[in-house]
């Protein structure tokens, strides 16, 4: 590597490009501290600043011995072609995680009734129909809702409450396997993700005692719909949480509860009188597009999040809200959501039990995904891929757990959900026993 390399600034600009254009491709293991230096004659702690720097940016992992490491997904606009391709024409869809669109409320209804007065700098930041029909929503799973702020959908939520509590260098307890876009939004925001080991029911107790035991600040929970899995929390197994929260009352508890409506499951809150968020998104049950979700929490993180949102996006356009807030009082949408939930109910089932009958144990108890444990993620992918299937490998979902793959059943009628899972079958190795999940 040759450059005009002087100080840990121009080092970290230098391999943030090479990252950005690809030269240094995700996973890629950087130079050994020393021999770096050696190579551009600069002092070992101006290398090993220049990689922390990196490191608090999400940009590369540290994995002691072994090294640093590109990041898996870095955040960075990369010249390289997206992890996630474009499903091929042809392929039948069970990768990109969409909504149902025939269960999706229609937008033209709500445009049309949503008022047109310019709103101007001074206003208040949220609509004052939306923060009644959200804390409404909200109030009836037991969700305190006093305090509220709105925000540009879940992962906004997420980032927005983790900052206003943690700092670089934080461990973060995170469901594994988890959503891989949290998982990489920690580390963009230079956190340290910890796993907790999941079951069909959520985060294991034990997993999460073992996590706040190894002096985490902030956890991460989804309590249904959880992707890549569908598990989702019980009553019992959000009382058992409950309880070994409350031995470490300093920790902020942040509930993903991405899904809402739709995610075929009730809802359990787990926060009691501490810091804590819970982030419930309309993405998935009014539409991607939407880009809005309700953060309720304690007062002080609450105004934390509303606070640097006002020095910064200001607030989520009004008349995003105010489409929201239509479609949230159409006297249709409550039903045509029920029937969404339903409706994912029944091909997540077609899913599970075909497979069940093939002897192959999953799990999907909620939400749009199945997750199926195998040995081999590539050999599976690629065999579901020549057989005309897309599905999703579960390596960027997974911090310690065992391979698996995602199958995302939301869009997809059933007989091609049947069609899919004869596939399936067919391409594991039926000889061997397959681990539930």
């Amino acid at each position: 590597m040759t450059s005009p390399v002087r100080t840990a600034a121009d080092l970290v600009a230098l391999l943030e490009q090479r990252i950005g254009a690809g030269i240094l491709a995700p996973g890629a293991r950087l130079e050994p501290v020393r021999a770096l230096a050696a190579e551009l004659q600069l002092a070992p702690n101006t290398v090993a600043a220049a990689y922390r720097i990196l490191g608090d940016r999400g940009l590369v992992v540290g994995e002691g011995r072994r090294g640093t490491f590109v990041a898996a997904r870095p955040p960075l606009a990369l010249a390289l072609a997206p992890a996630d391709e474009p499903v091929a024409e042809g392929v039948v869809d069970l990768a990109s995680g969409n909504p149902d669109p025939a269960f999706l409320p229609p937008l033209a209804p709500a445009l049309a009734a949503v008022a047109t007065e310019p709103v101007l700098y001074g206003h208040p930041p949220i609509d004052p129909v939306l923060a009644g029909l959200l804390r409404a929503d909200l109030d009836t799973d037991g969700v305190p809702a006093e305090h509220l702020a709105v925000v540009g959908g879940a992962l906004d939520g997420l980032e927005r409450v983790l900052a206003a509590h943690a700092r670089p260098g934080d461990r973060v307890a995170v469901e594994d396997p988890g959503y891989t876009s949290v998982i990489e939004l920690l580390h963009a925001l230079g956190l340290r993700p910890v796993p907790v080991a999941i079951d069909p029911s959520g985060a294991r107790p034990e997993a999460l005692a073992g996590a706040l035991d190894s002096g985490v600040s902030a956890v991460v929970i989804t309590p249904r719909a959880q992707n890549p899995t569908g598990a989702a929390l019980d009553a019992d197994r959000a009382a058992e949480l409950r309880r070994v929260l409350a031995g470490a009352p300093e920790v902020l508890v942040v509930v993903d509860d991405h899904a809402g409506p739709i995610a075929g499951q009730p809802y359990h809150h787990l926060a009691g009188d501490r810091r804590w968020a819970t982030v419930r998104s309309v993405a998935k049950s009014l539409g991607p597009d939407l880009r809005l979700a309700a953060v309720a929490g304690d007062e002080l993180t609450v105004r934390r999040v509303a606070g640097r949102q006002l020095v910064g996006q200001g607030w989520v356009s009004h008349l995003l809200q105010r489409v929201v807030a239509a479609m949230l009082s159409d006297p249709a949408t409550p039903e045509l959501l029920a029937a969404a939930s339903a409706a994912y109910r029944r091909r997540r089932a077609v899913v599970v039990d075909a497979l069940a009958a093939a002897g192959i144990e999953v799990e999907g108890r909620s939400g749009m995904n199945v997750w199926v444990p195998v040995d081999d993620e590539a050999r599976v992918v690629a065999g579901m891929q020549r057989r005309g299937y897309a599905i999703r490998s579960g390596a960027r979902f997974r911090l310690a757990s065992p391979p698996g793959v995602r199958l995302s059943v939301a869009a997809t009628p059933e007989p091609v959900l049947a069609e899919a899972a004869a596939a399936l079958a067919a391409v594991l190795d039926r000889s061997r026993p397959v681990r539930s999940v």
